[in-house]
């Protein structure tokens, strides 16, 4: 991907993970350009097929374009950030991600938003007043 188009994917995405928004600054790992639909599946390196994800969600999302839902067991498809309204599926409990469709616990189930250790790592931050989800 080109240098300009790379910049342009981390000022979109403010220098944030688009899925559980873990801004850059309070990860050890470097986040990275995400294909939300895998070029395994024939997806293109362009803006629109693009987003910036933590190293933790884009290991754990892989090629899957879809989950099940741990409410309905419904097969449907994961939380696309050029798409879909973050807002729409999901919202905060505290440092837990909560899910309001299927789309949103689908994708908190396949990404692993909230392991144990994820889950922590958000409570330290907010009691730091270092996470900042805005």
């Amino acid at each position: 991907m080109a240098r300009f188009r790379r910049q342009f994917v981390w000022q979109r995405a403010r220098d944030r993970c688009e899925y559980c928004r873990l801004a850059q600054r309070n990860s050890n790992l470097p986040h990275e350009i995400d294909h939300i639909r895998a070029r395994k599946h024939h997806g293109a390196t362009t803006l629109e097929n693009t987003c910036l994800a933590c190293a933790r969600c884009n290991a754990s999302k892989g090629t899957n374009v879809a989950g099940y839902d741990p409410a309905s067991g419904e097969l449907v498809p994961l939380f696309d950030p050029r798409r879909d309204a973050w807002a729409k599926h999901f919202r905060w409990d505290g440092p837990r991600l909560v899910g309001h469709t299927a789309v949103g616990r689908a994708t908190i189930d396949v990404l692993v938003i909230n392991d144990h250790d994820r889950v922590e790592h958000r409570r330290l931050l907010l009691a730091a007043k270092l996470w900042d989800d805005a």
